[in-house]
C-alpha cells in the first residue's frame, strides 16, 4: 500500500487507511483538503523500498547554486516556495537570509552582485511577493548586476485558472530581465537554471525563474552541472583599436580620462595612465572611489550629482577617453573627439557620436594603453586649470567642515564622516538630497561606494549595506540614508540586528522629501506634500536591540559617529539637518 501527497497543500492520502488504491479513484476525484485535482498528487515513501523518493527539484536547485559558489539566498518564505525553503534548511552549505520585504531582498542580491561580481540570489512567493521584488531586480538590470530571482508560483495544475496569487510571472519579468522562464517539469529544471545563470553572467543582468510548487516537490535524479564545464567569460583583446586610440591621444593637447564602473578593477593602472599621458581623471558616480580623489590629477565625479569643478576641466579638454561607461549625460560633455571603451557594443556611441569606439574590457584596455601610449607632460595651462579647480574645491570642503549652524548643515555631516571613516570603508548610499551632498563633497581615499545608479531607487542603502557586511564581515560598512528612504525600508535595521551585523546606519532627518521639494522649486511649483512626521529614529534603533544616537548639535557629530563605528552592535546615527539647505544638480559650465 502506498501514500500519496498533494503537492498543493500537503494532504496525505494513505491507501491503508482509505481502503482504496489511489489509482482506482475516479478521474474527477479532488483533494478533500484543498480541492486540487488527482493529477496534483505524487507517491511518497510507502511500504515498498522501491518507492523511496530521489532528491527533489528544489534540492537540486539548491545543490546547483552551491556549485556556482552561492551560499545565501535573500527573501521571505511562504506557501508557494516552501519546498525551496525546506531544501535550503536541509543543506548546511546554504542559508536563507530573512528580510522584512522582498524589495529589500532584491536590493541585497543586487548589492552582493555589484560588490563581488558574483551571482546574487533572491526568492519570493507567488503574486505580491514576486511583484515586490521588481524594484530591486530592475536596479540589477539597469546597473548590470548578475542576479537570479527564484519566484514561487502556484502549482502547475492551477496555472491559467486565476488561482489565488497567480500572476503571469514570466511575462512580467521578461520585460526587464535578460532571461525569464517557467520550469514546468523536472526534466527542464537544471537546464533552465543553468541557462538563467549563464545569461545573468553574460549580460550581465538579472534572470528570473518561475517555480510552481508541485514541480519543486517532484523527484529529480539528474546530476548537477559542473560550472567549470559550462560557464565561460569573454576574452576581448581589441589590439588594433587600442593602437588607434594611442594615435589620437598623441595628437591631442589636453586629453581627459573619464572612468566608469567598467574600470573599477584598475584604479592603480588608471593613475599610472593619467601620469603617463598627462591627463586628469573624472569618474561617474558609480565609479566614485575607484581612484583616490585626493590625488592632484583626480577631479572627482562628473555628472548631475558630481561636483561643480570637474565640468570646468572637461570643457577645456580636446579629447575625452571614456572607460567602462555608457555615460548618458551628453550636456556635460563638450563637442570634442571622444574615445569610448565598453564591453557592451550597444553602449558604445549610444548617446552621442564617438571618434573611436572600442569594444572590450575597460580594465584590460587601460593596461594596453599604458603600453601603447607615449609618455608626455600635461599642457601647462591645462595643469594650472586643474590645480585651480582642486584648490577651489578644497576651499568649499573646508567651509563645510567649519560650518556650525543649527539645524545641522548637511555638508558638515559629510565632512564628519570623512574624518571618522576608515580609509577602506564601504559606503552604501541611498537616494535623495543627501546623495548629492555625499557625491559632491566626500573625498574618497581608498573608500568604496555602492549606489542604485541608473534607477535611483530610494531604499537601496540599508539592504545593500546588510548584504555587503555579510559578505565582508571584517570591513567597516556604512549605510548612508535620508529619512525618506529610511521610512521605506527602515525595519531592515532589525534584519541587521538579528544577524548581529556591526554596520552603521547614518540617517539625515529633515522631515522632508527634500529632493522633491528642490525639484518643485526648480519647476516653479510651490512646496506640496513632501513633509512628514518622523518618530525618534535613534530610540527606535535602541528598542530593536541596536545602538541609537540622535545628534542635534554639530559639535556632537564626530563623537556620535566614532561611538557608532566602534560599536559591535548594529548602530544608527540620526542627524537632525536643516530642511532648507539643499544642493543643486550640476549643469554644464563653459570656461
Amino acid at each position: 500500500m502506498k501514500k500519496w501527497k498533494c503537492t498543493v497543500c500537503g494532504y496525505i492520502y494513505d491507501e491503508a487507511k482509505e481502503k482504496t488504491p489511489f489509482e482506482e479513484l475516479p478521474d474527477d476525484w479532488t483533494c478533500p483538503q484543498c480541492g486540487a485535482p488527482k493529477s496534483a498528487f505524487i507517491p511518497i515513501e510507502g511500504t515498498k523500498k522501491e518507492d523511496k523518493a530521489e532528491a527533489s527539484v528544489a534540492e537540486k536547485i539548491v545543490e546547483q547554486l552551491i556549485a556556482y559558489g552561492v551560499s545565501r539566498v535573500f527573501g521571505i518564505p511562504g506557501h508557494s516556495n516552501l519546498p525551496l525553503t525546506e531544501a535550503i534548511r536541509k543543506n548546511p552549505d546554504m542559508d536563507l537570509i530573512l528580510t522584512r520585504h522582498e524589495e529589500s531582498a532584491a536590493f541585497m542580491a543586487s548589492a552582493h552582485a555589484k560588490l563581488t561580481g558574483e551571482l546574487g540570489v533572491c526568492m519570493s512567493i507567488a503574486g505580491p511577493g514576486a511583484t515586490n521584488l521588481i524594484t530591486g531586480i530592475v536596479d540589477a538590470a539597469t546597473d548590470r548586476a548578475p542576479v537570479l530571482a527564484l519566484l514561487g508560483q502556484v502549482p502547475k495544475v492551477f496555472l491559467g485558472s486565476e488561482s489565488l496569487q497567480e500572476i503571469a510571472e514570466v511575462d512580467i519579468f521578461k520585460t526587464f530581465c535578460v532571461y525569464a522562464e517557467l520550469i514546468s517539469n523536472p526534466g527542464q529544471a537544471l537546464k533552465v537554471l543553468n541557462q538563467g545563470i549563464k545569461k545573468a553572467y553574460a549580460a550581465p543582468g538579472p534572470s528570473a525563474l518561475s517555480l510552481p510548487t508541485d514541480v519543486l516537490e517532484e523527484s529529480l535524479g539528474e546530476k548537477i552541472w559542473e560550472p567549470k564545464h559550462h560557464l565561460f567569460c569573454p576574452d576581448l583583446s581589441p589590439g588594433d583599436e587600442v593602437k588607434k586610440a594611442a594615435e589620437l591621444i598623441k595628437k591631442s593637447k589636453r586629453p581627459l580620462l573619464f572612468a566608469g564602473w567598467g574600470a573599477r578593477g584598475c584604479g592603480s593602472e588608471l593613475i599610472k595612465l593619467a601620469r603617463h599621458i598627462g591627463a586628469p581623471i573624472a569618474t561617474t558616480s558609480r565609479a566614485k572611489g575607484v581612484v583616490p580623489e585626493s590625488d592632484e590629477l583626480v577631479l572627482g565625479v562628473l555628472g548631475s550629482i558630481g561636483n561643480s569643478f570637474a565640468p570646468r576641466i572637461v570643457a577645456r579638454s580636446d579629447l575625452i577617453i571614456i572607460l567602462g561607461s555608457g555615460f548618458r549625460q551628453r550636456q556635460l560633455v563638450p563637442d570634442v573627439d571622444v574615445i569610448q571603451v565598453d564591453i557592451d557594443a550597444t553602449r558604445v556611441g549610444k548617446t552621442f557620436p564617438v571618434k573611436l569606439g572600442i569594444v572590450g574590457d575597460a580594465s584590460r584596455v587601460v593596461k594596453m594603453l599604458n603600453r601603447e601610449t607615449e609618455e608626455r607632460k600635461m599642457e601647462e595651462e591645462f595643469r594650472k586649470a586643474v590645480n585651480k579647480a582642486n584648490k577651489d574645491y578644497q576651499a568649499v570642503l573646508k567651509k563645510d567642515a567649519e560650518n556650525k549652524q543649527k539645524p545641522i548643515y548637511p555638508g558638515a555631516v559629510v565632512q564628519a564622516l570623512k574624518r571618522q571613516l576608515a580609509d577602506d570603508a564601504l559606503i552604501c548610499s541611498d537616494v535623495g538630497d543627501h546623495t548629492y551632498w555625499f557625491y559632491k563633497r566626500f573625498v574618497c581615499e581608498a573608500q568604496q561606494t555602492l549606489f542604485c545608479a541608473n534607477m535611483a531607487g530610494m531604499g537601496f542603502g540599508i539592504p545593500a549595506a546588510i548584504a555587503c557586511q555579510m559578505e565582508q564581515p571584517n570591513r567597516q560598512v556604512v549605510a548612508y540614508a535620508g529619512d525618506g528612504g529610511f521610512g521605506m525600508v527602515g525595519m531592515e535595521f532589525t534584519t541587521a540586528v538579528h544577524n548581529r551585523l556591526p554596520l552603521t546606519v547614518v540617517v539625515l532627518n529633515d522631515g522632508k522629501l527634500k529632493n522633491i521639494k528642490k525639484e518643485q522649486e526648480e519647476y516653479g511649483y510651490p512646496e506640496y506634500r513632501v513633509s512628514f512626521p518622523n518618530p525618534n529614529l535613534a530610540d527606535m534603533a535602541s528598542s530593536c536591540g541596536g545602538l541609537g544616537i540622535r545628534v542635534k548639535e554639530p559639535q556632537q557629530l564626530d563623537k556620535a559617529l566614532r561611538e557608532a563605528l566602534d560599536s559591535s552592535l548594529t548602530a544608527l546615527v540620526e542627524v537632525i539637518v536643516d530642511p532648507n539647505e539643499y544642493i543643486s544638480a550640476v549643469r554644464r559650465q563653459e570656461m
